[in-house]
């Protein structure tokens, strides 16, 4: 595993859609329109986004039925969390060496640091 932080993972909707899945225990699903619901997302946002998951195989659907009756359920693959922690420990040794003394000291008078 490399310190580098997955760009797949990366895009905030795709974070939150993986970390999302992840609070779930190992193996369960949620129904696409709740996972929508969940993120407040629009369908077609969610797609796109699900299908570069599907792509990379950190998220698998499965679709049930037909017309009106289907249902479209949602996953987080082994390598999907194995990713997501990965990019996680990657994130923790980024932010690592950042001095939180200054920052919050920074933040406490209202001051914004620069980068």
């Amino acid at each position: 595993m490399t310190d580098e932080l997955d760009p797949v993972i990366h895009v905030p909707t795709r974070l939150r859609i993986v970390a999302t899945l992840a609070a779930l225990p190992d193996g369960d699903a949620l129904t696409f329109t709740r996972l929508q619901d969940i993120l407040r997302l629009t369908p077609g946002n969610l797609i796109i986004q699900l299908r570069k998951l599907q792509e990379a195989d950190y998220v698998s659907s499965t679709k049930t039925g037909s017309g009106s009756a289907s249902k479209t359920t949602v996953v987080l693959t082994r390598k999907g969390r194995a990713a997501l922690g990965a990019y996680t420990r990657a994130l923790r040794n980024l932010l690592g060496g950042l001095d939180t003394d200054i920052a919050a000291d920074a933040d406490a008078d209202g001051d914004h640091v620069a980068f």
